[in-house]
């Protein structure tokens, strides 16, 4: 970098831990957790070089990263480290530039995001105290941190395996953090030029179990039969989609909602989303082993031409991007669907969820006022906080359920995932029992004298789910839309099971069975072990719980607020819909 007049520094970091803090969900994203008893020897070290452009005023930068082990570096990783090299030194001869560029060799001994979350926050956030890292001596070049400009965009490059095509293969990454993705165009752009201009094959993530599902072909061959059908009756009527399309599209749009209802970034380039700057992950798999140096020379030309157009269409922008959709979901590298049409869906979805429970209300009103319980007829003032009371009461469990980790990572000797799954479970049964006991006709199985009316307390947990799917949207919507497809049909449907089996007609006995179906499926763990299914995953040496509380250990490290959904919004209205199962009416 210094021999290609570049501004050279280092920049010494922490590696990380992922141990649970409840406050950290709430704190900027700057805050981390360090791994205790580090040495010198363990602090990682990345390498940054900045272009200064020659028709720029210093205000804008484009960033360009490369992760790399410095130790355990593969063949691989010094592709990604050539092609990027070779790029640099063109860009340090142009005279085209407008915005700075920026070349960050992050230190990947710790993973790909750490190293780069580090450069950040010291970019955006310096720090002006001593910090230990001054203790484990000076570095061959100034340690002094230089900064270009505002961050326009950012490209993050890895040549990982090869391609299982006859021809290389682009695959990119675009979710963030809780659902954020970059601005639609960044992808368009990449896509075009890798396609049209440099040839690559061109993918994103999909759920590959769906591709040969027998039931979603069947939806697909109806679907290109109706089209066709509509072709012949109005030739310009071409809305039908062949079923390869379809189960491709659909298998890209599962895997694009599941990401993004995970909450967890799927590369490096998540750490500059939260610094609201568009960055995307490009994982290149050529199709010629590493060790090839015949085809080596075409790879890193067209590898280094992608790059190069890409931050050319960036370095010409006057605005940031803005213009296209950062609310989106992936159905294609090319294809999209858009806030406006996904957000009809879940519209439809919690619309029902007010109507019914003002309707449940009222009827609950009617049956306790001509009750012999009620004879003063006072309830349709008062009594509905005791069903209140109890939704409250479940929400304030499930707080206490959330917050549990911290306190259980904190037990000396406790560290196999299975132990601590198990020692969560206990606790939180135990307080659940304790709840159930101290709260009055919490209880499913309270007697009738002392719970309270059913419809009523379904009313307060339907308006509680609402509450809390539409607070979800907000932050992450993809979460949102999955945990309405889980919960309002179960919030809907669930009754009383004893005056179904009272009656014994066939209508009364298939709700029941509906509502305790969906209430198997909506348990969290199960919920969980139905997702490692579709997605093609068995357990990997753990029992179910132990995976489990790896995946929820996942969560929490990347601050996720779907495991604030589980635990504050899903896991009370479930138990809810429980009590209603098991009414005593």
């Amino acid at each position: 970098m210094s021999e290609m007049g570049a501004e050279v520094y280092y920049q010494k970091f922490h590696p990380e831990g992922n141990q649970f803090h409840p406050l950290h969900f709430f704190s900027g994203p700057d805050s981390y957790t360090l791994l205790d008893n580090v040495s010198c020897a363990s602090y990682g070290v990345n390498v940054a070089g900045i272009i200064r452009a020659p028709r720029g005023d210093g205000k804008e930068s484009i960033v360009l990263v490369t992760p790399y082990d410095f130790i355990n570096g593969g063949d691989y990783e010094a592709l990604s480290l050539g092609i990027t090299g070779t790029l640099f030194s063109l860009l340090a001869r142009v005279t085209w530039l407008s915005k700075d560029i920026i070349w960050l060799v992050a230190d990947s001994r710790y993973g790909d995001y750490r190293p780069v979350a580090a450069w950040l926050t010291e970019y955006h956030s310096p720090s002006f105290k001593d910090s230990d890292l001054l203790k484990c001596g000076e570095l061959n070049t100034a340690d002094k941190f230089r900064r270009a400009g505002t961050m326009a965009a950012a490209l993050v490059l890895k040549v990982d395996g090869r391609s299982e095509r006859f021809e290389d293969t682009l695959s990119i990454y675009a979710e963030a953090s809780n659902g954020q993705m970059p601005n639609l165009d960044l992808i368009n752009v990449v896509n075009y030029l890798a396609v049209h201009r440099q040839g690559f094959y061109v993918k994103v993530e999909k759920v590959v179990s769906l591709l040969s599902s027998s039931w979603l072909k069947i939806i697909g061959e109806i679907f290109e039969a109706v089209g066709k059908l509509a072709h012949t009756l109005n030739p310009d009527w071409n809305f039908g989609i062949p079923t390869a399309d379809y189960l491709e599209g659909s298998a890209t749009l599962a895997s694009s909602l599941y990401s993004q209802a995970l909450g967890i970034p799927t590369g490096p380039h998540g750490a500059f989303r939260d610094y609201q700057v568009d960055a995307i992950t490009l994982k290149v798999s050529p199709r010629f082993p590493p060790d090839s140096k015949t085809r080596q020379h075409d790879f890193f030309l067209r590898g280094a031409k992608l790059l190069e157009g890409t931050i050319r269409s960036v370095n010409n922008l006057l605005e940031k991007f803005h213009q296209s959709f950062f609310l989106y979901l992936l159905t294609s590298p090319s294809k999209f669907i858009s806030v406006g049409v996904y957000m009809i869906a879940f519209a439809l979805l919690v619309a029902s969820l007010p109507m019914v429970a003002a309707s449940l209300y009222i009827d609950g009103c009617k049956a306790l006022n001509n009750s012999t319980l009620n004879p003063a007829g006072n309830f349709k003032s008062w009594k509905w906080l005791d069903a209140a009371k109890q939704v409250f009461a479940l929400h304030l469990f499930g707080l206490i359920v959330t917050l549990l980790p911290y306190f259980i990572c904190q037990v000396p000797g406790q560290h196999s995932p299975s132990n601590r799954s198990i020692m969560w479970g206990t606790t939180s049964s135990s307080l659940l029992l304790i709840t159930f006991a101290t709260i009055p006709g919490c209880s499913p199985f309270s007697s009738r004298r002392h719970g309270t009316n059913w419809a009523v307390l379904k009313s307060v947990t339907i308006s509680a789910a609402f509450i809390g799917l539409c607070l979800m949207s907000i932050i992450n919507f993809a979460t949102a839309e999955i945990g309405a497809l889980l919960l309002v049909p179960t919030c809907l449907i669930v009754q009383p099971i004893k005056p179904a089996l009272r009656s014994r007609r066939i209508k009364s006995l298939l709700g029941a069975f509906c509502s305790m179906v969906l209430l198997t499926i909506g348990f969290p763990v199960m919920l969980f072990a139905i997702s490692k299914g579709l997605f093609g995953e068995g357990l990997v040496g753990l029992s179910l719980g132990g995976e489990f509380w790896t995946w929820l250990e996942s969560l929490w490290a990347w601050k996720s607020a779907t495991y604030l959904y589980i635990g504050m919004v899903h896991l009370p209205c479930w138990l809810l819909c429980l009590c209603i199962l098991f009414h005593p009416s």
